[in-house]
């Protein structure tokens, strides 16, 4: 009898190939007609817990400052074959340990006996209830790790991406005294292009900068974390910012004010980037004209299949991509980083923000270029202990 890995990974392998999933296609389902071995049809196993990522630096933006993350880990297992998932809540996206492990505790995976049926399986997962965007994502992205597994391929070349076109990742700067500025930003060095926060006031934002520029000249990319008040004052520092070597700017003010956001948009040197005004991929069509681009994060998106939808409808309507993250391990960063051969910036240092990753999985060259795996599924190992990722970089 064939053995029913071998054969899956044979036929499945090929339909997915062309980067679809299986409602885009032919119903590849059909094709996972061999029995278990013991005659029994497999099942999806969820398991999960709370884990507490630990930050390197406080981390500050433009409303808060915090030294940890709330994470929770997930594993989905199949025949002895397990995926690996992460939901990352920081404190703005309205979710917590325990709303997600609750929302956790409502999926029913054992109702599916095919794993290859993503579409279906995280349709049901998204239909359960409204929101809990990072608990939806951490079942999507142990899916796709366990599928990308049984077939033996990463998702890069699932995607049918090229992966010798990922960028260099952003390197983050919170933000800071001036003088702390200034270390971290010598700490960040070997990084192609760093990414400052801004958006307090005008004092401490352009005091940011120049600590910044004290150290070096590289290139800057703003996040003003919809910090900026008024539209008149936001072009002036973007005017002040695009002297100063910066190459874009992200949410420059409040999510809800589009027409301000446009203003500034069709005045602005530089390319402005979505962030909190998006999450999903509905959200797209109303910020065209508003925005320059988008910034895709998983745990906003609900997970990577949306990510693949959400990154083709903005190259669709001619508009600039960024892949992006929250405070994560390796393993949520090496799903997004599936997707970066695809997109113009990439802002995934997530995992290199932390001191307790506990997942090895995509690399980042001294100057931050991300390195894909070969490995299947998302190219990760769980480790026996945590590590500092900024410590282990190639």
């Amino acid at each position: 009898m064939t053995n029913r890995r071998t054969f899956l990974r044979s036929a499945i392998g090929t339909a997915l190939g062309a980067g679809l999933y299986a409602a885009s296609g032919s119903n590849i389902a059909d094709a996972d007609e061999t029995p278990a071995p013991g005659g029994k049809s497999g099942k999806l196993n969820l398991t999960f817990r709370p884990y507490l990522l630990t930050l390197r630096h406080a981390f500050g933006v433009a409303g808060v400052t915090r030294t940890t993350t709330q994470s929770v880990q997930v594993e989905i297992e199949y025949e002895g074959v397990v995926g690996y998932g992460e939901a990352s809540m920081p404190p703005y996206l309205s979710e917590s340990t325990e709303s997600v492990l609750a929302f956790l505790a409502r999926v029913d995976l054992s109702q599916f006996s095919n794993p290859f049926e993503i579409d279906d399986i995280l349709t049901y997962v998204d239909g359960i209830c409204e929101n809990n965007a990072a608990a939806k994502a951490s079942i999507d992205i142990a899916l796709h790790d366990l599928v990308g597994k049984l077939i033996g391929q990463p998702w890069w070349k699932i995607w049918g991406l090229n992966k010798e076109k990922t960028p260099s990742t952003f390197y983050t700067i919170g933000i800071d005294a001036p003088d702390v500025v200034r270390e971290k930003t010598k700490e960040a060095l070997k990084f192609d292009i760093l990414k400052v926060k801004l958006g307090r006031d005008k004092k401490s934002d352009r005091e940011m900068i120049e600590a910044v520029r004290d150290v070096t000249d590289k290139p800057i990319a703003i996040d003003a974390n919809q910090g900026w008040k008024d539209k008149v004052y936001a072009l002036e520092m973007v005017e002040w910012l695009y002297e100063r070597g910066i190459i874009l700017i992200e949410q420059p003010m409040k999510k809800t004010k589009l027409d301000d956001i446009a203003w500034i948009t069709e005045r602005s040197p530089l390319p402005v980037i979505a962030d909190e005004s998006l999450q999903r991929l509905t959200d797209i069509p109303r910020l065209k004209g508003a925005f320059s681009g988008i910034n895709i994060k998983l745990m906003k998106c609900t997970g990577m299949r949306e990510a693949w939808k959400m990154l083709n409808l903005a190259r669709a309507l001619d508009m600039k991509v960024m892949v992006g993250c929250m405070t994560e391990s390796s393993c949520a960063i090496s799903a997004a980083a599936q997707l970066s051969p695809m997109v113009d910036w990439a802002d995934l240092d997530g995992n290199l923000l932390v001191s307790n990753d506990i997942f090895d999985g995509v690399k980042t060259a001294p100057n931050g270029k991300l390195i894909l795996s070969d490995k299947p599924g998302l190219g990760l190992t769980k480790l026996d202990a945590p590590i500092n990722r900024l410590d282990t970089l190639l």
